[in-house]
């Protein structure tokens, strides 16, 4: 037999002269006349593919392929729509489903259909095959090297890219699809075609990204009030945060060293910092808590100052926590890149200094960046007084 297919929808009748065309397809093929019935076949059947009809009593189609994907994300639904469901036939693209067939569905569309489809199930069958080889490959280079944890490091960004890649790609796809079907629908027609701007934008935004990661920057150093950088981004977002109802507070030290930085780098590694706590607040569903951020600073343990930005946040758990600046890890979960802290990241550390963080599930996040009074030699150009 061919691959594993489940049918889903509550009229008998569709049922069975469905299972007789698929079964002639080559398809093993099962049954369900609801969507929780379809669930509890799934257990058992495991199939790769689900057909399903949107309106149906009790949990719909919409919502059986939501549960689908959040729980088998390598099984791909197609979904059979009637007159006047097509709106919720687009929602599903958005929730990857592999297509929509509009009722009373033709042999040939169908046909169609499952081709496509098949092609989607050989890509990721391609995919994690490869995914299982560049695995194979880190782990060998890694004992060949004797430093298996830089290795596992670059297997997660390689991961994490593609996992972004094939976002953009999937949105790519049901713009086309969108564009195709507007042939004859001017509304569809329009929302593919801000789907395809939408996509092709966060393209245009991660590659961006991507190359000033890996552009090497020369620091114009001078010596400068560690404060500064503070104010400067407290006064850019102070309005911003007050429209939202977050109260953005500033506390700094007085009399802190000069410390030899420089201060456009330090200002957009905080930017990112205060960015990301801004989101974190907001996404915190604590009642009775008033959104808070604090821009610090005080003297450090070692010779230099800590630049603090903390939060009373969503915050991140242990796992969270150890994956935050790898790329393409982030920590919160309205969409991104997750490249935010790993550029914060990079720049303390070109200052010889360190970023570090606590976190605590719904109680906040405390971001830290110590900087040496003397961030060393060979950073790059210096510029200003020529002081010490």
């Amino acid at each position: 037999m061919g691959r594993r297919l489940l049918f889903v929808d509550d009229e008998e009748g569709i049922r069975k002269v469905f299972s007789l065309s698929l079964r002639d397809m080559g398809y093993e093929v099962e049954t369900a006349r609801s969507g929780e019935e379809a669930l509890e076949r799934m257990a058992v059947f495991q199939p790769e593919v689900v057909i399903s009809d949107i309106k149906m009593p009790g949990m719909g189609g919409l919502e059986l392929l939501k549960r689908i994907k959040t729980e088998h994300p390598d099984m791909e639904v197609l979904l059979l729509t009637g007159f006047g469901d097509m709106d919720t036939a687009v929602q599903g693209l958005r929730w990857d489903a592999a297509d929509f067939l509009a009722k009373p569905v033709r042999d040939e569309a169908l046909q169609e259909a499952l081709r496509r489809t098949e092609e989607r199930l050989e890509l990721k069958q391609g995919v994690r095959e490869y995914t299982s080889g560049l695995e194979a490959l880190l782990e060998r280079r890694g004992r060949e090297l004797g430093d298996a944890r830089r290795w596992a490091l670059a297997g997660q960004a390689v991961v994490g890219l593609s996992h972004t890649i094939k976002n953009i790609a999937g949105g790519l796809e049901g713009s086309i699809y969108l564009l195709e079907q507007g042939e004859h629908r001017a509304e569809y027609r329009e929302q593919g075609w801000g789907m395809l701007k939408a996509n092709v934008s966060m393209l245009k935004d991660l590659s961006l990204e991507l190359l000033q990661l890996a552009r090497p920057r020369s620091l114009r150093l001078e010596w400068c009030d560690p404060n500064r950088p503070l104010r400067e981004v407290h006064a850019l977002y102070r309005d911003k945060a007050t429209s939202r109802g977050i109260d953005l507070d500033l506390e700094l030290a007085p009399e802190l060293p000069m410390v030899r930085m420089d201060p456009e780098s330090i200002r957009k590694c905080l930017l990112n910092l205060v960015q990301n706590a801004l989101d974190a607040v907001m996404e915190n569903e604590g009642d009775n808590v008033l959104p808070r951020v604090v821009l610090r600073s005080r003297m450090g343990q070692d010779p230099g100052v800590l630049l603090e930005v903390e939060d009373n946040g969503c915050g991140m758990d242990e796992e969270m926590q150890n994956r935050l600046g790898l790329p393409f890890a982030s920590g919160k979960t309205k969409e991104g890149f997750g490249l935010g802290v790993m550029f914060s990241k990079k720049a303390v550390m070109e200052h010889n200094g360190t970023l570090d963080w606590t976190s605590r599930p719904g109680r906040g996040s405390c971001f830290r960046v110590w900087l040496p009074e003397r961030p060393g030699s060979g950073n790059g150009c210096e510029t200003g007084d020529s002081q010490g």
